[in-house]
Parts: C-alpha cells; structure tokens; sequence
C-alpha cells in the first residue's frame, strides 16, 4: 500500500518504459491503481495501450483501456475517462461479455450523469444491468443496480435512487464483501444528504431531520469497512459523507477534523473532483460559524479554479464546432451557486447574491429538463429497440411491464418510470400537484360474497369510471389490489376534490345490481397535494386521509 503520508514519486517519463515487458508495465499500473498513484497509474497504462495496439495483443490493449478509464476518472478528467471509456468497450465488448465490462460501463454512467449527459449515463448503466443479468451473477447485478441508483441520484430523484439501492441491498444480504458493503452504504448515504438537500428547501423540514439521521447512521456504518479496506479514494469519500452530515446537522466541531482529513487525502492521492467538493463544503463550514468573508474568499478561488478547468476542457475538444461537456460536474457548480449565494447574502453583496441565485435557478431547470428528456428518450429507444427486433413480442412485452393486465391502467412499475420525473417537473416550475389514492370499500366482501370474477368485473369498471372522468394528462394506476392512485398534474387540492367527488358520485350511482343482485359499491378517497414533492410522502399523506375518510364512514373524500 501507498503510504498515504508519503509523497509522490516524479512523473513517469515515456523514455523511462521503452523496453519493459508488456506484462511488467501491466503489472506496475495495476499496483499504481491499488495504490492511487494517479499519474504514474495513467503513464503506465497509456504505455501499454499504445504498444498492445501496435503488436496486436488485444487482451492486454483492452485490460489497458479499463485502467485509463479509471485513473481519469479518478484524476477529475471526466471528458477524458468517457472518450478512453468508448475506446476500451469497443475491444471489450468483441471478447464477450464480462464483469470487468460491466465495472466499465458503470464508472462510465457516473462520469455521464456527473457532466449532466443523463441520456448517456442511463444507457450505460442499462447496459452493465443486462450484462449482469446475462453473466447470472446477483453481486454483479446489485452492483449494477447502484450504479444505476447513483445516476438518478445525480439527475435530482434520490427517491427512485433509493428504491433500486434498496433491492441492491437485499440481494447482497448473505455476506457481503467489505466492498460490496462500502458501495452500498456510501450510495444510499449520498441519496439520503441528496433527498436532505431537497426536503429541506421544500415544504418538509421534519422529513429532512429524520433523513440526516438516517445518512448519518449510513455514514457511520461505512466508515469502519472503507478503512478495512484501504482503498484511498473509499476512505475520503466515507470521511467526506460522514464529515457533510454532521456539517449540516450543525456538529461543526466533529464536522471539521473528517473534513480537513478527506481533503488532506484528495489532495495528495490527486481525487480533484472530490478535493473542489471538500473545499466547497470547508467554505460552507466558514459560513456556518458566521465567517461569511473567508467563505466568500474561498468560494470565489474554487469557482476561478473551476472555471479554468471548464475553458482548459472546452480548448482541448477534438472538434471545436462539435458540443464538449463541461468537466466540472452538474452537482458542484449547483452547489458552488448556492454557497456563493448564501455567502454573498450575508455579507450584502446583493449584486452577487442575485447572480448566484439566478444561475442555480438557471441550471436546476436544466437537470430537470434534462433529466426528463433522458427517461423518456431511453423509454422510447428500449422500445424501439425490442419493436424491430421482435414486433409482436415488444408490444406483449411493454403492456406486461407498465399495465395492469386486469383494468389495463398503469401498475406500480409506470409509476416509478413516469411520477418522479412528474415531481421534479412540478417542483421546478412551481406548479401544483395533486395525488388521490382510492380505496374500493368491502371488496374482499364483495369476492366473498359473489365471487372473484364478479370481484374483477367490479375492478374492470372502476377503471373504466376513473378514465370517464378524469383528464388524458392525468396518471391512472392500480395501486394494490382494492386501491387506485391517480395523480392530477397542474391541479390544486381544490380542484382535485371536485374531480374526486365526481368519480365518487359517479361510482355510487352506477347499475352494479346488473353485475350481481344486491351489489353496491362505494369508495373512500383521500387526497394529498404537493409539496412535499416526493412519492413516498404523498402516498402516505393520501393514505391517511383514506383510513380518515373509512373512519368517518366511508363514501366519502378527504383532505390530508
């Protein structure tokens, strides 16, 4: 192991590897990897890269590509990790599927989605998940299921984030790896100061408290396994998470050693996009003890930094007509804008301050839009995919994956593709929205009493009344087997108690007696409205208000 208090050697120079044996420099990058020697790892592996090209040893050029990859993205290079990325999975890909291919495919997704190329971050990330289901490998598989949670996690949902580390997490629960551990625990950890973030500058402030106490007890969690483990990069990133949550939590004095240490470490070991998010949050910390002026300084010299590195970037593209992303990620320069904001405020800097509220505004509708646009262009490309390779098979499949097969509305899984993007959209512009979960009353009476098939023809003309009378745009699901949940965009709490006492009147005069003599069929619905513009939330607060409304007596709406 690299002594992580010693210094780096010189650089490697290219004269100093001519007549190494192939195998040799393999070895030495591999060691350079384990070791975090950034510079030497990424000399050694373009070495070998450029000799097993020009020999013809493709195993070896292939190997070479995944260690580049990885050394840039360690390096902060991320324009640079992706282009070495499609180099190497072009060779990887003609030796047959792989777990290293999937490692690759998942560094590559979080390198997209960490530049805001969301389209190109969630493809890759499908793609490691079909490559871990073709291996048959459930570690690979929960690995890649993370991968993926990390990149919704970064396109602003940590809620469908969560979801998918969630089932991560229950196929790895028969002894994980100390790695398997460490990457589980960050994720969710991460999620949770993501959702954090939201809940508190929303309309949930309680849920926020209970969110942090939460990624503090994730952070706490992955800390001994990062240090069993040795990794250099684990243990900054663990210090750094846990060193954030006490941060906000206002333990500043705990907060500042793991801080002042993850970026001793960044700094040393090369890690510079994590090394600009320490000091972004070192500059939060100055602010949270009121020294609003050294803040200020702080920030101004990390957002000069930053902006260098996004002209060095866009200088250096191949094609100066063609699109280059910028190398400082989405995230930071949100989080750059806000501390800037806040920092600027303080000190009443109210040109500042205004500026750096409105270009946060400026690039969260950006990721929203953004983040749209990829699901619904990986939606559509999945399925146009599937349709011209079997037509018959792709419609069978689609209606199987997002309908329910019995009232043909959506079912839970259309729920988690099409209501988070609704969300953030909401959230974004402002805009209301409003969740009602509907509760047939006594179906399992109604089963009992005449029978499952009348129970299901009940079900099938529910559905039927629900799309009678609410709008196209509107979300329509069976939620559980006696329960709907319809989700009005652009619509008030008001307004949506109007439509669902329409639905309700129009349930309760409908001829069931023509189905079976002496059925009668009602519901209790009950409503909730965002904010909070999170599913778990407004499921649960429109869940209250329907165990209110049975109470009350059933056939009836009620307001959370």
């Amino acid at each position: 192991m690299f002594p992580s208090g010693d210094a780096p050697s010189d650089p490697i120079s290219p004269a100093a590897l001519d007549g190494v044996p192939l195998s040799e420099l393999l070895d030495r990058a591999r060691l350079a990897q384990q070791q975090a020697r950034l510079e030497d790892g990424l000399a050694l592996a373009d070495a070998v890269w450029d000799r097993a090209d020009a020999e013809g040893f493709i195993n070896e050029q292939a190997e070479a590509g995944k260690l580049r990859s990885f050394f840039r993205l360690r390096m902060g290079d991320l324009p640079g990790m992706l282009d070495a990325g499609e180099r190497a999975l072009r060779l990887m890909r003609s030796l047959g599927t792989s777990p290293a291919t999937c490692e690759l495919l998942r560094w590559m997704s979080l390198a997209a989605c960490e530049l805001g190329a969301y389209e190109q971050g969630l493809a890759c990330a499908h793609e490691a998940l079909k490559l871990a289901g073709e291996l048959n490998d459930p570690r690979l598989h929960a690995v890649a299921l993370n991968g993926l949670g990390a990149c919704f996690e970064r396109m602003g949902d940590p809620w469908q984030a969560e979801r998918l580390m969630s089932e991560a997490a229950g196929l790895l629960r028969a002894n994980p790896t100390p790695y398997e551990r460490v990457v589980t625990l960050t994720n969710l950890c991460t999620v949770a100061l993501g959702a954090h973030h939201l809940q508190r500058d929303g309309a949930a402030p309680q849920e926020a408290n209970r969110t942090l106490e939460r990624a503090l007890e994730l952070a706490r969690e992955a800390r001994p396994f990062s240090l069993q483990l040795g990794d250099r990069y684990g243990i900054a990133l663990t210090a750094s998470n846990f060193g954030e949550t006490l941060l906000l939590m206002g333990r500043l004095d705990e907060a500042e050693p793991l801080l002042l240490e993850a970026r001793a470490e960044s700094e040393r070991a090369g890690f510079r996009l994590l090394d600009w998010r320490l000091r972004c949050m070192l500059a939060e910390l100055h602010l949270a003890r009121g020294q609003s002026t050294a803040a200020w300084q702080q920030l101004q010299d990390l957002r000069e930094e930053t902006e260098r590195a996004t002209a060095l970037g866009a200088a250096s593209a191949p094609d100066a007509d063609a699109p280059h992303p910028h190398e400082v990620p989405l995230f930071l320069r949100l989080r750059l804008h806000h501390a800037s904001y806040r920092a600027a405020k303080a000190l009443a800097l109210l040109g500042p301050a205004l500026f750096h509220l409105e270009q946060a505004r400026t690039l969260e509708r950006r990721r929203a839009v953004s983040q749209l646009t990829a699901q619904s262009q990986y939606f559509v490309s999945r399925m146009e995919a599937e349709f011209a390779a079997d037509p018959a098979g792709a419609a069978a499949r689609d209606a199987a994956e997002f309908k329910d097969p019995l009232t043909g509305l959506g079912n839970r899984r259309c729920m988690e593709a099409r209501l988070p993007p609704m969300l953030r959209a909401a959230e974004q512009e402002g805009r209301p929205l409003t969740v009602a979960l509907i509760d047939a009353d006594g179906l399992r009476n109604i089963n009992e009493r005449h029978g499952h098939e009348i129970g299901d023809r009940v079900l099938q003309e529910l559905a039927q009344l629900l799309r009678e009378n609410t709008r196209g745009s509107d979300l329509l699901l069976r939620w559980s087997g006696e329960e709907f949940l319809v989700v009005f965009p652009d619509t008030v709490a008001d307004r949506g108690f109007e439509v669902c006492e329409r639905i309700r009147a129009s349930v309760s005069v409908h001829p069931w007696s023509e189905l079976a003599p002496g059925l009668d069929v009602t519901l209790s619905m009950g409503l909730a409205s965002a904010p909070p513009y999170a599913t778990d939330l407004l499921v649960a607060r429109a869940n209250a208000a329907v165990e209110r409304a049975k109470h009350l007596g059933r056939n009836r709406v009620a307001l959370a």
